[in-house]
């Protein structure tokens, strides 16, 4: 297979791994975990993973000037976008938090937009703003079911960690096209680690690991895993081959990963107002998307 078809096939994987996650999370939190807490297992696990791994990787080293890139990717791809997620999906929903996570290609192509000059068509502003009206409408009416305690919160809070996300994307292909993706992962999430450890100490502190069954212990691990280890090397494998917008293309898949896992437990249902938000957001993600078919000779 080409380098492109196992960029492909690891972006496929992070969207499958991510889908399966929302509910396995949830079923987490808040209950034996709380958000922050898990969190902060959650990176110090995925570090430790990265710097073990990273001895077996090729002897490189970073040049001083490519930290500060290094502590905003962390920043915005490890603080900023793991704890209001997982704080927002202990509020809401498995399928209200997949769908809000569809418009981060429309956040990547606005900030390219912003920081990068680039032109956006009339077509794609439109699409933008379906997706943000979609999203919008899924914030302030989508309803508190079942174990969403929170859901306007908790979907205002997804849609934070989408632009952290999108952010994070943008970031981190610079440092892709010049170093071996264990040469920085490992600082990325070594400095992501000092940076969550003040908000998740005092909930790690809290859990009762004796009163955690088998089951939710193995769920933990599973996040720890491949939810964060495995997801971050199939995304920098995805990225040293793509664009930024086609990997995010494939956040698409989430959705329907995440509604036919958490449907198939019995965890979530749908309603008129998350399929009417996400008509809006995939109709509008396809305008950002499309690109112009060129005429024939």
């Amino acid at each position: 297979m080409t380098k492109r078809t196992w960029a492909l096939l690891a972006a496929m994987m992070v969207s499958l791994i991510y889908g399966v996650s929302f509910t396995i999370a949830k079923d987490v939190m808040p209950t034996y975990v709380k958000p922050f807490g898990f969190i902060l297992i959650r990176v110090f696990g995925a570090t430790i993973l990265f710097w073990l791994f990273s001895f077996f990787g090729p002897k490189e080293t970073i040049q001083r000037k490519d930290f500060p890139r290094i502590v905003a990717a962390a920043l915005f791809g490890v603080a900023i976008n793991m704890l209001t997620f997982f704080k927002g999906l202990s509020f809401t929903s498995p399928i209200s938090a997949a769908v809000i996570m569809v418009t981060t290609p429309i956040i990547v192509l606005i900030l390219s937009a912003i920081l990068m000059k680039e032109k956006i068509k009339a077509q794609k502003i439109i699409g933008i703003l379906l997706g943000l009206l979609g999203t919008g409408f899924l914030i302030l009416y989508g309803k508190s079911v079942g174990n969403a305690t929170n859901a306007t919160l908790g979907n205002f809070l997804v849609f934070i960690n989408a632009v952290s996300y999108a952010l994070y994307l943008i970031i981190v292909k610079k440092l892709m096209d010049k170093y071996n993706a264990f040469t920085f992962v490992k600082w990325i999430y070594t400095f992501g680690l000092l940076m969550v450890l003040p908000f998740g100490w005092n909930e790690y502190q809290q859990i009762q690991w004796q009163n955690i069954p088998l089951p939710i212990l193995w769920e933990i691990g599973f996040v720890v895993l491949f939810t964060t280890f495995l997801t971050y090397l199939f995304n920098l494998v995805s990225m040293r081959e793509l664009k930024p917008t086609t990997v995010a293309v494939f956040i698409y898949l989430q959705p329907l990963f995440a509604t036919v896992f958490a449907m198939s437990l019995g965890k979530d249902h749908l309603t008129w107002v998350k399929i009417s938000a996400s008509v809006l957001i995939f109709t509008g993600v396809y305008l950002v998307t499309k690109k112009k078919s060129s005429p024939t000779k």
